[in-house]
């Protein structure tokens, strides 16, 4: 097990490769993915319990699901710096027949990359797919996966919210990364959402709200969550970000949603985001 220091020291590597990235190629999503470094961590190197031996079916550990996709540079970190592939894989991102596209792809064969994700809305019904195939299978592990909060926007993800809880999918638990921002502005503008939690709740899911930039809240929080499963309710998990966190010039504001750093930005973000595993 990590300490909470050990996870922020991670979380904070993950922050420079993912910038790193984006920066390289010169595209890419930045703030979503800043958002989201300490849940992956948290997720990753201390709550699943998962194999770098990767296999497709995923029989016999937990698995995730990435339904908004965009934010591939966080989860390609993770998955290099939990021992998945090398790091300096990384400098491959966004580059023409490499294995770390845009958004993640199966059939070049990245391991711990199981669906094509990235057409957002469709990641719930993946999800669902896996935990009733574990269900199917007596297989007593969890299936975690993640989405946007402008995601909620597509239709399909309420019929499988819905549907979830009918088949007492109770071996799911969903997070979504409630940042209030996304491509076009702010989520209050663009369609607003309501109330999430009360939302999920009516329609059959058990809910936790969280802190997702707070290490000591997130891990506590994921653990109350895994304890939560297996008794009849999907989970969700309404989890409080900041996209861009937590660099200061990126924080809160949608415009970097998708857009690159140049280089003096990267160094000021950089400048901001200690070393702790060593840059690829």
């Amino acid at each position: 097990m990590a300490s909470i220091d050990e996870l922020k020291n991670i979380a904070s590597q993950i922050r420079r490769d993912a910038l790193r990235m984006v920066h390289g190629c010169q595209s890419g999503h930045p703030g979503g993915s800043l958002g989201c470094a300490d849940f992956f961590t948290a997720l990753y190197f201390e709550i699943m319990e998962h194999k770098t031996d990767f296999t497709m079916d995923g029989l016999n550990e937990d698995l995730f699901f990435l339904s908004n996709g965009h934010i591939s540079p966080v989860w390609y970190s993770t998955l290099s710096r939990a021992g998945y592939f090398e790091p300096k894989e990384m400098y491959s991102f966004r580059k023409l027949n490499t294995r770390l596209q845009g958004h993640p792809t199966t059939h070049e064969h990245l391991p711990g990359i199981r669906v094509a994700s990235g057409s957002l809305g469709q990641g719930m019904s993946v999800a669902i797919g896996a935990a009733l195939a574990k269900k199917y299978n007596a297989d007593k592990h969890i299936v975690y996966s993640l989405h946007g909060d402008g995601e909620l926007e597509e239709g399909q993800n309420w019929e499988a919210i819905m549907s979830a809880a009918h088949l007492k999918v109770d071996n799911l638990v969903s997070t979504i990364d409630w940042n209030g921002q996304q491509i076009d502005g702010p989520t209050e503008k663009v369609m607003a959402l309501g109330d999430l939690n009360e939302k999920f709740r009516v329609f059959g899911w058990d809910t936790l709200q969280l802190d997702g930039n707070n290490m000591e809240e997130l891990v506590s929080g994921l653990k109350k969550a895994k304890s939560m499963t297996g008794k009849g309710k999907p989970i969700a998990i309404l989890m409080k970000t900041v996209m861009g966190y937590p660099v200061d010039f990126m924080m809160g504001s949608h415009e970097w949603h998708g857009i690159a750093p140049n280089d003096a930005q990267l160094a000021k973000a950089l400048e901001q985001l200690p070393v702790t595993m060593g840059d690829y």
